[in-house]
């Protein structure tokens, strides 16, 4: 019994990550079909009642919140390996300094080869810092990560209020460049390396301001998780996971439509979105949780688990299949796409990567990409335990 129910709570984590693969899709994919999205500009071809809709949509419910749990989750299993290495012995601390090397260096690679902006090489980054804070205490994590959304506030806060960042945009400028940018990337495999590198610099600072210290608080959030063990023992019934959901929908969809109601440029609502995100990233996961303890639930968490066993191949696998479906090297479809199309395009990419990865993990132990980044850690060659 002990081990099934050990088993049910590692899914949980898994079908977490699996879930939060799919947010992550629906974002990513945007900066593959067009341009626009790159520069911050609105697509003239697509500004219906609809296509405003969907929009809305995304900017309340997903943007900015799955790469939160994304990252909370990467916190989570970083002290789960950090204690398992410890346990191994002597020369801990090289393997996990290998291990964040691998995902820095196949980071860089995705983000030149197959999408524009990449959170792998900044979880790299990121990850040295929390080796770097491993030994500080609970309350101290906790306030840093308190003290991060502090300076965002006051820094965010302080630029809507007395910069006006309208006089630096230039919206022909934006619909040019984005216009050039799509007809980059429906052509030659080195045109779309060139926008992909092109973009880099603009991604950089997106990073530096709000994504990377986000991805940092959140981070230690996970990191404190872990050591606490609060996803070991959830049976779904607590009475704080309601609590959770009542604030966590309410201010988070509060500050969702905040930021969707905005335009671009308009920082007053990025900072309504960056402080209100962690509420309703917050409410998925209670709701989630609750969901995959029912009874009518359970079959959720078995059809999201593998899918985020594998979350590293799966992440990569979908720029491969947005990179085949919009680019030149593919079936061009870039700027052709309207944003329903786009979404729908998104749940159909994830509906096959869960049947793939279902039938990866019923004969392997790795996903691909884990089996090369565990060699990394290891210094071993890869192998990826098939089952018998």
């Amino acid at each position: 019994m002990s081990q099934i129910l050990s088993r049910t709570r590692i899914q949980d984590i898994d079908a977490l990550r699996g879930f939060a693969l799919l947010g992550i899709l629906v974002v990513n994919i945007t900066f593959a079909a067009s341009g626009f999205p790159i520069h911050v500009a609105d697509d003239p071809a697509y500004q219906s009642s609809l296509d405003q809709a969907v929009h809305w949509v995304s900017a309340t419910f997903v943007d900015m919140k799955f790469y939160l749990l994304f990252s909370f989750l990467f916190g989570y299993s970083f002290q789960l390996q950090l204690e398992a290495a410890q346990r191994a012995g002597a020369g801990f601390k090289p393997r996990m300094l290998r291990r964040l090397g691998g995902l820095f260096v196949i980071g860089v690679l995705h983000a030149i080869f197959l999408i524009t902006g990449d959170i792998l090489s900044v979880y790299a980054l990121i990850g040295l810092i929390l080796l770097a804070m491993r030994r500080v205490k609970d309350r101290t994590a906790l306030i840093v990560a308190g003290a991060i959304y502090a300076y965002l506030f006051v820094s965010l806060g302080a630029t809507a209020l007395f910069l006006d960042t309208s006089a630096f945009l230039d919206p022909a400028g934006a619909v040019a460049a984005a216009q050039e940018t799509s007809a980059n990337l429906g052509g030659s495999f080195g045109d779309i390396i060139g926008e992909h590198v092109k973009a880099l610099p603009v991604y950089g600072l997106s990073l530096l301001t709000v994504q990377g210290p986000t991805t940092l608080a959140a981070f230690l959030l996970g990191l404190v998780a872990g050591r606490r063990r609060l996803l070991a023992n959830v049976t779904g019934k607590e009475a704080v996971l309601r609590r959770i959901q009542l604030v966590g929908f309410v201010v988070g969809i509060t500050g969702g439509m905040i930021y969707a109601s905005g335009g671009n440029g308009d920082t007053g609502a990025v900072l309504a979105s960056v402080l209100t995100a962690p509420f309703l990233t917050a409410a998925y996961v209670a709701t989630l949780l609750r969901m995959m303890h029912s009874d009518r639930g359970q079959d959720l968490r078995r059809v999201l688990a593998p899918a985020g066993q594998m979350a590293l191949s799966n992440y990569l696998g979908q720029s491969v299949a947005t990179m085949l479906v919009f680019t030149g090297i593919g079936f061009g479809l870039v700027g052709q796409v309207s944003p329903l199309e786009t979404m729908g395009i998104a749940v159909a990419i994830f509906a096959v990567q869960v049947v793939l990865s279902h039938l990866w993990m019923s004969r392997y132990g790795y996903g691909p990409a884990e089996g090369v980044l565990r060699a990394i850690t290891n210094a071993t060659a890869p192998t990826w335990q098939r089952k018998v």
